[in-house]
């Protein structure tokens, strides 16, 4: 019995770090609206959702239903048996999350809590069937309808949300267009009207349908008197919407945002996370009739049957979504996966091209070239006006940190989202609230001319991405809940602590990755957002950065092709490939920062633009150095002659010696000894001349063999062209600072 105590506690351990990787993952299907509209601070904004939450969290009836909703039936499992169904739900739920997590992709934490129970009940249903005489067949442990009903959600949710928020949106651009600050004023009462209505549907539908204080004849009620209530809170709330407007002048936009924030914040607790501490609860529940029971292993019949869950222990869920809320870095990399495949502006895109992408984009372009000889071109203007964006783009360029979207493509995004996932949930399909809310921003994104000729092919490989790994889910759910679940069931106690102990290990190396991952960003990010005198400090601290790492990654090469060491090789390449990603990718977004500049000069600019690429070809450097190092090691060719050792580590010496100036002269800003610098750069070309005879000697003397040559000569053409852009960084700093100082 202390053992299955243990298991129970272990149960509960585990679904605290549950709550925090769901609420991680999950976050992105409430806030990605009101932060990339920037609607208000993001205090603000955390605030109205962590309210939401509670809300949810309060308002539930807590009826723990996902252990127990037809997945598997409970009362042809022994004690014993949903213990270790349980456990390997758990852990594989933690671990498939904080995956998605790292990754920044947002995924469905019911789609993985539902397979995760399918596959370890399977895995002890075909356990029973084999080792247990008279056993069931495995039709009747399992009911296989429910996975069934949840991967027809998806491509439920998938299609009629992108068609639905894509229609909705059009429409919507249609009537009020980019420079809706006119327009808002005579239609804005009533679109707001419109979408406090459906959040307050939504609201009753969904998100308080399990509240404590909805009774039977309450429920009955709203359901035979929708059309009425609908009507009536349409009426209120475009009369309340125009009288904020008149008195309080009101941006009614920003009410219906927060209030749909508040709305999924409220769904999200009350419908999706408490299921997060379902199966725990189950367990607790198991074990409550395990004691009664004597301790003996039986049926668990009871377990089919509804426990109500004690109000103190979804305070404690609430408060542990609402601090992960909070506190989670992880929640908002997923966020920002969903933002940046949304955002109106073009830029750094992090999905790269497809096929079946460029094959969509050259569809829709030639669609698009039949429907302009088709329909008369005074319409096509006409339409093309409403869509203009000119004005709207000049507008926020002004804005120091400019919102991802405007007002209206949030409203729409909450105000779609809120109907079509109510209105489901009326007819019991089951849509899938992560699927919903994703696939109505992508389709709001496209009619909204977000998805342009430079970022569409980008974006669409991005939406099946994110698609694909809805699928990935509930394939990887099944699978890993089914092995864990094996593995429990044969090792017993050892397993559970070889598995908890796995899970802890891996969420350390995950968050270790994604701190690793957010310091490479830093300075990316925050060169695009600030100002230009901020820009000119951190492109100061990204020249000393990179040329630090060349210095140590020059050093710990040379020393690891003297010593043949494999391991710092492979460990050096896969630094230099991180290094020459990194600024890639400054690289990539130099317009964002040439559009800072603007106000200053073009000369500005170009002194910018300079040092990005000698950054660019640094990091080319290094890979080029070390990949035939690394492969002439691990190849087993012969060492290098100690003449060779004896001329590289003489070069190392004095490239560690320039490029420790250089790197002062950098940090400080104080180019005094740039002269110095350049003297010492031309003796060290000069040495590189003088090794590059003597290996001509070498060869023709047959000292060494052809692959020898071609390392050496490589080696030292290399080091030259990485010493110069070296000194041509600094150059090329010094010059941007006195041109921006000016």
């Amino acid at each position: 019995m202390d053992v299955y105590l243990f298991f129970v506690l272990v149960l509960f351990a585990l679904a605290i770090s549950d709550l925090i990787v769901g609420v991680s993952n999950d976050a992105v299907n409430f806030l990605n609206s009101a932060i990339g509209s920037k609607v208000a601070s993001r205090n603000v904004i955390m605030i109205v959702a962590s309210l939401g939450i509670i809300a949810g969290a309060v308002f539930s009836n807590g009826m723990m239903e996902v252990a127990r909703k037809g997945i598997f039936h409970p009362q042809h499992y022994y004690f014993t048996e949903i213990m270790v169904v349980f456990l390997a739900v758990m852990l594989t739920d933690i671990l498939l999350l904080d995956f998605f997590n790292t990754i920044g992709l947002p995924t469905s934490t019911t789609v993985s809590i539902v397979f995760e129970l399918l596959g370890a009940a399977v895995a002890v249903a075909l356990v029973k069937i084999a080792t247990q005489p008279g056993a069931l067949s495995l039709g009747e442990y399992i009911n296989s309808g429910k996975a069934l009903a949840i991967i027809s959600g998806i491509l439920l949710s998938v299609v009629v949300a992108f068609s639905v928020g894509m229609a909705v949106m059009w429409l919507s651009r249609l009537l009020f267009s980019f420079n809706f600050d006119k327009t808002i004023k005579y239609y804005g009462a009533l679109w707001g009207g419109i979408a406090i209505t459906s959040i307050t549907y939504f609201i009753l539908i969904k998100g308080a349908k399990g509240a404590s204080f909805m009774t039977p004849d309450m429920k009955y009620y709203i359901k035979e008197n929708t059309v009425v209530i609908l009507l009536m809170s349409f009426a209120f709330w475009t009369m309340i919407m125009q009288l904020f407007s008149w008195i309080f002048k009101a941006n009614i936009l920003k009410i219906v945002v927060l209030a749909g924030t508040f709305a999924l914040a409220m769904a999200f607790a009350g419908n999706d996370l408490v299921n997060f501490i379902g199966v725990p609860l189950a367990g607790l529940e198991s074990f409550k009739l395990f004691q009664a029971n004597g301790g003996n292993d039986f049926l668990m019949e009871g377990l089919a049957k509804k426990v109500e869950t004690p109000t103190m222990f979804l305070l404690l869920a609430s408060a542990i979504m609402v601090l992960t809320l909070w506190f989670s870095k992880k929640a908002r990399r997923v966020t920002d996966t969903e933002l940046n495949l949304a955002r109106q502006d073009e830029g750094n895109e992090r999905f790269g091209s497809s096929i079946f992408a460029r094959l969509i984009v050259g569809r829709v372009l030639g669609s698009s070239t039949f429907f302009s000889t088709v329909l008369p071109e005074s319409f096509i203007q006409k339409i093309n006006k409403r869509f203009d964006q000119t004005a709207y783009n000049k507008k926020i360029q002004k804005q120091d940190n400019p919102p991802m979207f405007d007002l209206i493509r949030a409203s729409v995004n909450l105000t779609v989202a809120s109907i079509l996932i109510a209105f489901a949930t009326s007819l019991k399909l089951p849509l899938s609230t992560t699927y919903v809310t994703f696939m109505v921003a992508m389709g709001t994104s496209l009619a909204d001319g977000a998805w342009g000729r430079d970022s569409a092919v980008y974006r669409i490989t991005g939406v099946f991405t994110v698609i694909g790994g809805w699928f990935l889910t509930a394939l990887v759910a099944f699978t890993v809940a089914f092995i864990i679940a094996l593995f429990i069931g044969w090792a017993k106690l050892v397993a559970v602590v070889l598995l908890v102990s796995f899970a802890i290990y891996a969420i350390i190396r995950s968050n270790k990755t994604h701190k690793k991952r957010e310091v490479e960003n830093v300075v990316i990010e925050e060169e695009v957002a600030d100002t230009v005198e901020k820009v000119l400090m951190k492109c100061s601290k990204s020249i000393h950065a990179t040329l630090g790492e060349t210095l140590s990654t020059f050093e710990l090469m040379v020393d690891g092709l003297i010593r043949e060491d494999l391991k710092r090789l492979k460990k050096l390449s896969k630094g230099a490939d991180e290094l020459n990603a990194r600024v890639k990718e400054q690289k990539d977004s130099v317009h964002k920062v040439i559009s800072k500049l603007q106000q200053d000069s073009i000369e500005t600019g170009h002194y910018y633009v300079q040092i990005v690429d000698f950054q660019r070809e640094l990091g080319h450097n290094l890979v080029y150095l070390i990949e035939p190092v690394l492969k002439h090691v691990d190849n087993r060719h012969k060492a290098i002659l100690q003449v060779q050792a004896d001329e590289i580590k003489e070069l190392a010496l004095n490239v560690s010696k320039l490029l420790s100036i250089l790197m002062a002269i950098g940090k400080n800003n104080n180019y005094e000894k740039l002269d110095k610098a350049i003297e010492i750069q031309n003796e060290l070309l000069e040495s590189l001349d003088k090794y590059k005879k003597a290996q001509i000697k070498r060869i023709k003397n047959q000292e060494v063999g052809t692959r020898n040559s071609m390392l050496y000569t490589y080696l030292l053409a290399e080091t030259r062209n990485m010493l110069n852009n070296s000194v041509n960084i600094v150059k090329a700093q010094r010059d941007f600072v006195t041109h921006t100082r000016k």
